[in-house]
């Protein structure tokens, strides 16, 4: 969690550089003139002693600390520091889990112990503990800036309209992305409702855009869905799917997916094929890497509704996602396979696969390339296309080097359906050619090729 500065003592002289102004401080005047704490120092306010220094180091976020502060021996910050007598210091608990064990030597320096006592260092312990308490008053002032900026601009959004509008979103969106605790207000005082209010058949694609981006980083409840999942919000939505920034498109699918989760979620709601043309150019724009998963991941979510996936094969999908595969990562390309694989349970789905003249060569080529999963779905897809017609499929498969990457999974150590599946699929490509023919066709070489 914290990384040690690189900031040090200074070869003994007792000084201390604590990061932060570059100032290399006495420890003894450090304390004493209260720069970083003393008997009554406070911040803010409020008496540092008060304070638990466990809480303030873990609610603090991830920080630079002096490095004279760690424990060599656990790496995070000390909170009960004690000295050895070979003048190091470490982390009490550690250190006397370290004797315990029977080790009589100093962890750092390994020289053997004359004393094994331990002596508390109270002047780094209230060093440590004024120099969390300055750090830990800090964040906690800039979280109320920030929940008071968020409040601020929820009570704008109430009253503004046009171009204020829209700025008043764009700034609570830049602070909801930068601030988690922005985040809680918003929704402790209504947010989702009164930003969800600005959707609908009159909304600018401005304001839209913004709204929606915030949104997709908010946690909605079943009641803020409900309301979002409103013809007019969900046609607006739609509208800047097909018609904006690359930006505004992903965010789009990702709040059209937030929504897919809810219970009250119904298919026809995301049938429209408006909805699926602006997914599909979506995923087929290879200028935005981010776009196309986005798209895949939904494309993908929307294949789980059987009553969608015959809209998806009449869109075109299949051959676009086929002449995709050679450009996609292995993570869109685990999408786009599962997406072929479930519409080639369908009659028209199948048609289309074996209509498209790369679908075997370019799903031949990722068995047994990419994951087992990928593996899985690539076999499925070979078996409904070969399937549907043998003769002329199951020849181009193995012209495509099928037969030798089915011997690659028989003698893999895949899971026994795939062992079955492409034995029964390696049968049934045998069947247009002689015994000594196919197994030429067999070798592995082809494979490595």
């Amino acid at each position: 969690m914290y990384q040690p500065s690189s900031r040090r003592r200074d070869g003994g002289d007792g000084k201390l550089d604590l990061g932060g102004g570059g100032k290399v401080l006495d420890l003894e005047t450090a304390v004493k003139d209260g720069i970083l704490g003393g008997d009554a120092a406070s911040f803010g306010g409020v008496i540092t002693d008060k304070l638990d220094l466990k809480k303030m180091v873990a609610e603090l976020e991830p920080i630079d600390v002096p490095s004279v502060f760690i424990c060599p021996i656990s790496l995070e910050p000390m909170q009960d520091p004690v000295t050895l007598c070979t003048g190091q210091t470490y982390e009490r608990s550690n250190i006397l889990k370290w004797l315990s064990l029977g080790h009589f030597t100093c962890p750092t320096t390994m020289q053997d112990l004359w004393d094994d006592s331990v002596t508390p260092n109270t002047t780094l312990h209230q060093l440590i503990y004024s120099w969390f308490a300055q750090k830990y008053f800090a964040m906690k002032k800039r979280s109320e800036d920030v929940q008071g900026r968020s409040v601020e601009l929820l009570e704008t959004l109430k009253k503004v309209k046009g171009q204020a509008r829209v700025q008043a979103l764009k700034d609570l969106r830049q602070v909801i992305v930068a601030h988690a605790s922005a985040k809680k207000t918003v929704v402790d005082n209504n947010g989702i409702a009164l930003v969800s209010s600005l959707l609908g058949h009159f909304t600018s694609h401005a304001v839209g855009s913004e709204a929606i981006g915030i949104l997709v980083n908010l946690d909605l409840d079943s009641q803020s869905k409900a309301n979002l999942i409103q013809p007019a919000k969900v046609s607006l939505t739609v509208d800047m799917l097909n018609e904006g920034s690359i930006e505004t498109k992903i965010n789009c699918t990702k709040l059209i997916e937030m929504l897919m989760v809810g219970k009250d979620f119904r298919s026809e709601i995301v049938s429209s094929l408006s909805l699926l043309m602006g997914l599909l150019r979506l995923v087929k724009d290879k200028r935005h890497p981010n776009g196309v998963f986005a798209g895949l991941s939904l494309l993908k979510t929307v294949c789980s509704h059987e009553s969608i996936r015959m809209s998806v094969v009449s869109i075109g999908a299949v051959p676009e996602l086929v002449e995709l595969l050679p450009s996609l990562n292995n993570e869109c390309l685990e999408l786009a396979l599962y997406v072929l694989e479930v519409l080639s349970t369908l009659p028209e789905g199948r048609l289309a696969l074996k209509g498209c003249p790369n679908t075997i060569p370019n799903v031949v080529r990722l068995m047994m390339k990419v994951s087992e999963s990928c593996t899985q779905f690539a076999l499925s897809i070979l078996w409904a296309v070969c399937k549907l017609a043998p003769e002329e499929c199951a020849a181009l498969a193995v012209e495509a080097g099928l037969a030798a990457k089915l011997l690659l999974v028989i003698q893999s150590g895949c899971n026994p359906v795939m062992k079955q599946q492409s034995a029964e699929l390696l049968k049934l490509c045998s069947l247009n050619y002689t015994a000594t023919i196919f197994i030429s066709k067999c070798k592995l070489t082809r494979t490595i090729q």
